[in-house]
């Protein structure tokens, strides 16, 4: 299927979303292709990393230090898909890791001055293209969008996973 620029009416697309037998499913994961899939591309064009590397200094950003298995957790991405990501970015720099002294079977890693640079400027292609997005919400819509989307999130985290 084609999509509207290429010629197919929204209709097809508003039929699919409607009639669909899991319908948020399936539009959570539409929007998340649509802003991730184009700016991961982007990134990995003008960048050099792909998605894992990304995820891995997002978090890494945000918290002073994490072991791998922490990330992968948080970020819902494979262990070893985040392991290879903390390969590549040790050895280009973003990242350190230094043993756990509670754990020596883990390591403790911590994003680097690069890093947090990188990840600042790989960040707002993420941004930008969320903005594009969203833009069919006004700013009232988007707050109560954003506050939907993060009681989503919170109970998707007390979920096993099956």
């Amino acid at each position: 299927m084609t999509h509207e620029k290429q010629g197919k009416p929204a209709e097809d697309f508003i039929s699919l979303f409607e009639t669909i037998g899991f319908p948020e499913a399936y539009r959570i994961t539409y929007l998340a292709g649509s802003i991730a899939g184009p700016a991961y591309d982007a990134i990995k064009s003008d960048f050099g990393i792909i998605r894992a590397e990304f995820v891995l200094l997002a978090c890494l950003a945000h918290f002073d230090e994490m072991k791998a298995q922490d990330i992968a957790d948080i970020s819902r991405r494979p262990r070893n898909t985040v392991s290879r990501a903390v390969h590549r970015m040790v050895a280009e720099g973003y990242i350190e890791r230094s043993p756990d002294a509670e754990d020596g079977r883990q390591a403790l890693l911590r994003i680097t001055p690069a890093g947090r640079a990188l990840q600042d400027k790989a960040a707002q292609y993420l941004k930008t293209r969320q903005d594009r997005v969203l833009a069919a919400l006004s700013a009232d819509d988007r707050k109560a969008f954003s506050d939907i989307l993060l009681k989503l999130a919170v109970n998707a985290t007390k979920l096993d996973d099956e």
